[in-house]
């Protein structure tokens, strides 16, 4: 049956169909003048919602860039599809399209200049052409166009560019509580502002072309950031800094029809919207019915869907470190659940780290020179955070515990679970588990089959683990033995979460773990025996680790996993320095997407053992 077939097409002549205009911009949250920010210097931007509408509650779903964008592509969230982590490559839903496919089947010329960098592998054509040459002036006569314009001026790397002549004034830059106030801080943050203007200059030619050419009536515009700001503990994090965004959206009187019922010319909306909305909103507004198996709901045009309660947030693997965290909010509070809560939040990542902020809190860190708030920054998580944003808007004042939030924080608590259970979030399996479980097929279309993914049991065994209650301990035991590896997997990292006490613990179990059929169950009860057990303990740890650390010898993601946990044992993994020197910098992954990651792993440890 032809995907067509899957959706309703309005029928309209295409010159009384809107055109739709997307304009992007990477890396910042809305440190913009519309938004109230008086530092900030963004006019086009600014005279956009001056005519238009923005949105107060808008997030990203993930606080970096390629998840973000792969939610957008395909209306669904990442966690469903395999695709949270940082540059994973996976295959497309069985039966499903990206959401432009449906636009060009209705008629639609679709442009993207230019970046894609999706997680997910296109299941078929998707734009009619996306490059830098890519432009809605080369569509056929008066062909309706969704066209696609992303500007890199405020990316995290422009941030730090170096030699760069300020134009705001760093003293009086606000710098967050998490920061220390320094120079270098200071300097970074305004110049995050600089850049946010150069991205904001962009959108003003876009928007001068598309008036030159008269079509400014005719056209539906977007404008939104990416995720939040690129600097540290913004990106990557899915707190309300890292998923915040500026979305501004401007629909032309003709097309007044489309506009909810709150628009009105510089006007704000506090709907709850989020990017898994944008591809059931672009085709309500092309007249097109949303397929009913995208996640997100439609907040604009002629499908438009009640107010959502809730958007929801995630992080999984960043680049070559392994993390996994749920957040969600109702606007005002924000609900985050860390289930390895015994990783610190500033984990080590060679490209973060070449921001002067991120050096720089890191050595104030290493020399106890921080604020205690500062310093949360590079210590181990709670299992869950609360954040009230209207008294904290840095997030800084954890309310998980406070006796007057208990009615709050159980209400997102169980809004979370349902989220999870919906979507059925295929990240609690260790990474090589989503591609050796799905070969033949997607992983979300495995994580629907009970048989391939028992959902309820890997995920009742990670919240078990990781909220660290000392009365988990038997059932964690019991779960250790269990038939599915995923559910060992996260037994052994209950145990690994305790320290020293789920150790003492569960020492027989975990020693039994280290023969386990599963190569990540090994891999994490080695950890926990090498990091908290005796010299015996870490005797039968060490060759474990090494033997899974070698490139040439295993598969990526295995790799990937050991080299993360010799990475943990600090100096009692001095033994294995000659060995680290050995492994093989390269091997065989799934894409080159994945390459340099193995690399940048050796390449820490072998500085270490220096």
């Amino acid at each position: 049956m032809p995907l067509l077939a899957l959706v309703c097409v309005v029928s309209a002549r295409a010159d009384d169909r809107p055109n739709i205009l997307w304009l992007t911009s990477e890396d910042h949250g809305p440190q913009m003048g519309c938004y109230g920010d008086k530092y900030a210097s963004t006019p086009n931007v600014d005279r956009l919602a001056a005519k238009g509408m923005i949105y107060t509650h808008a997030w990203s779903n993930a606080p970096v860039c390629a998840p973000a964008r792969t939610t957008i592509i395909s209306g669904l969230y990442p966690p469903s599809t395999g695709s949270e982590h940082m540059r994973s490559l996976l295959a497309f839903p069985n039966g499903k399209a990206m959401f432009p496919h449906y636009l060009r089947e209705a008629g639609y010329y679709c442009t993207n200049q230019s970046k894609t960098d999706y997680n997910l592998k296109e299941p078929g054509p998707t734009w009619d052409t996306s490059s830098a040459r890519a432009h809605w002036k080369n569509r056929r006569g008066n062909q309706p166009f969704f066209a696609v314009f992303n500007s890199t001026k405020s990316h995290e790397s422009q941030i730090r560019t170096r030699p760069h002549t300020p134009i705001h004034d760093p003293a009086k830059v606000r710098v967050p509580a998490y920061h220390p106030d320094t120079p270098e801080v200071r300097r970074d943050w305004a110049q995050y502002y600089d850049q946010v203007s150069a991205a904001d200059a962009d959108a003003g030619e876009r928007l001068k072309e598309l008036d030159d050419a008269g079509l400014a009536d005719e056209t539906i515009v977007f404008y939104y950031g990416d995720h939040g700001s690129g600097m540290p503990r913004s990106k990557r994090w899915p707190f309300n800094s890292g998923l915040h965004v500026p979305l501004v959206v401007y629909i032309p009187e003709k097309f007044k029809s489309l506009r909810p019922p709150e628009y009105q010319a510089g006007g704000k909306s506090d709907r709850l919207v989020s990017f898994v909305d944008l591809a059931p909103t672009v085709l309500s507004l092309a007249g097109i019915e949303p397929p009913s198996w995208m996640q997100g709901y439609a907040f604009l045009g002629r499908y438009q869907a009640p107010a959502q309660p809730f958007v929801y947030g995630f992080r999984g693997r960043m680049d070559e470190r392994y993390d996994l965290v749920r957040s969600l909010t109702d606007g005002r509070y924000v609900y985050v659940r860390n289930y390895m809560p015994h990783k610190i939040y500033g984990q080590y990542l060679d490209y973060m780290f070449q921001t002067p902020t991120t050096r720089v809190w890191k050595q104030l860190h290493d020399e106890g020179r921080l604020t205690p708030t500062q310093d949360l920054f590079w210590k181990t998580k709670p299992p869950e955070e609360l954040y009230d944003l209207q008294a904290d808007p840095d997030e800084i004042h954890n309310l998980a515990n406070a006796p007057g939030e208990q009615k709050v924080l159980a209400t997102l608590r169980q809004a979370h679970w349902t989220w999870e259970a919906k979507i059925r979030d295929v990240g609690f399996l260790p990474e090589g588990e989503l591609h050796s479980r799905s070969q033949g097929t997607s992983p979300y279309d495995m994580g629907r089959d009970e048989k391939q993914y028992p959902f309820r049991r890997v995920f009742e065994t990670a919240e078990l683990a990781s909220m660290l209650a000392p009365s988990a301990t038997p059932a964690l035991k019991t779960a250790l033995t269990d038939s599915d590896s995923a559910v060992r997997y996260w037994a052994a990292l209950g145990f690994l979460m305790r320290g020293g006490e789920g150790v003492r613990a569960a020492h027989e179990e975990l020693a039994r773990a280290l023969d386990d059929p599963s190569p990540y169950v090994r891999i994490v009860a080695a950890e926990a025996l090498g990091r908290y057990g005796d010299g015996i303990d870490l005797g039968r740890s060490l060759p474990v680790l090494s033997g899974l650390g070698d490139w040439s010898k295993n598969n990526f993601f295995v790799t990937m996993s050991a080299l993360n946990g010799i990475g943990a044992l600090g100096e009692k993994a001095a033994p294995l320095r000659e060995s680290i020197r050995q492994f093989a910098p390269n091997g065989s992954s799934p894409h080159p997407r994945y390459a340099n990651y193995v690399p940048r792993l050796l390449e820490e440890l072998q500085a270490k053992s220096k």
